[in-house]
């Protein structure tokens, strides 16, 4: 290993800057060389390369997004893609990959690993924590964090009001930030896409809660939960169903993907943007790094891909309990 690349590529997540900061200074302190490609996979294709050093990280820990920023890439889904990306790392003599991403970017990595031999190594960085291969993802913490904290600001003025919010989390195909988030700030109910959805339960619980005369309702509801057309259905719902009942849609939005990382997030970025160069400097290839029972794992790139994992029921049955 002479020289080795580092790409963050889909939806940023914090604590990506911190990954690319380990990458660089384990690499310059193991005597190779980096090169920072901006724009993920297309900026691989188009060779919008960079010589990164140690005093070019120099402070960018502590900053959510990432230096080299992030794009999707059309191109290298195609032959001709691939071909030129691997034609750039042969012209900047590339000796080996990091690539900071969840699902989309690893996909397309094997694909093309398939095709040309370039050592691979992942690192898991998105905010919905769905990656097999690792207990958490970068990003995760301080996003469900961030959520955490809106949530409780909505709980204030919904209180004062007396309305029911529904609060849209991110989380297309996971619910797993809707589900932390939801718990950890006592939501009436939560709706994720990994559970069936009963929307007669849902009136039940409200109408319930309407008798004892409760004061606040919060729902969290992860966007890829698609009960009556999404969160604005579901408003149309309870509002045809309880007319007096003040009903209100707070979508958080991409305001979760930005902030500074948390302490968590930081320390988890910095340990597998480490292990990922020495992992290419013992000779891996076509692995992501991951971090299991808080031991560090190798999973094969086509196996390190979006889980669906079976929410436990004793968590949905907390959910319940304890909203009473």
């Amino acid at each position: 290993m002479n020289t080795i690349a580092v790409l963050t590529s889909g939806g940023d997540a914090p604590g990506m800057n911190a990954a690319i900061r380990a990458v660089v200074r384990t690499a310059v302190h193991s005597g190779i060389k980096v090169v920072g490609i901006r724009r993920g996979f297309q900026g691989w294709v188009e060779g919008d390369f960079r010589p990164l050093e140690a005093k070019d990280v120099a402070g960018i820990i502590s900053r959510g997004g990432t230096i080299l920023k992030t794009a999707r890439s059309e191109a290298f889904r195609t032959e001709e893609g691939m071909r030129a990306a691997f034609q750039q790392a042969q012209k900047h003599e590339i000796d080996g990959v990091v690539l900071i991403g969840g699902d989309g970017t690893f996909c397309g990595a094997t694909e093309f690993a398939h095709r040309y031999s370039l050592p691979i190594i992942g690192i898991p960085g998105t905010i919905d924590k769905d990656i097999a291969g690792t207990d958490f993802t970068i990003g995760f913490d301080t996003a469900v964090n961030t959520a955490v904290e809106a949530i409780d600001k909505i709980r204030d003025t919904a209180e004062a009001h007396n309305r029911l919010f529904l609060v849209e989390i991110m989380g297309r195909d996971a619910g797993y930030m809707a589900l932390h988030s939801g718990l950890a700030c006592g939501a009436e109910d939560i709706l994720i896409p990994e559970v069936q959805t009963d929307i007669d339960q849902v009136l039940r619980r409200i109408a319930t809660d309407e008798r004892r005369k409760k004061a606040v309702h919060i729902l969290v509801v992860a966007e890829g939960d698609e009960v009556v057309g999404g969160v604005h259905g579901l408003q149309r719902k309870l509002a045809n169903e309880f007319p007096t009942l003040d009903t209100r849609v707070a979508v958080l939005g991409h305001i979760q993907r930005g902030g500074s990382p948390s302490c968590a997030d930081r320390v988890l970025a910095s340990r597998l943007g480490y292990a990922a160069v020495r992992a290419l400097i013992g000779g891996q290839a076509q692995v992501m790094v991951g971090i299991v029972n808080d031991e560090l794992v190798y999973t094969p790139l086509q196996c390190a891909t979006k889980k669906h994992t079976q929410i436990p029921a004793d968590m949905l049955d907390l959910i319940r309990v304890l909203a009473v």
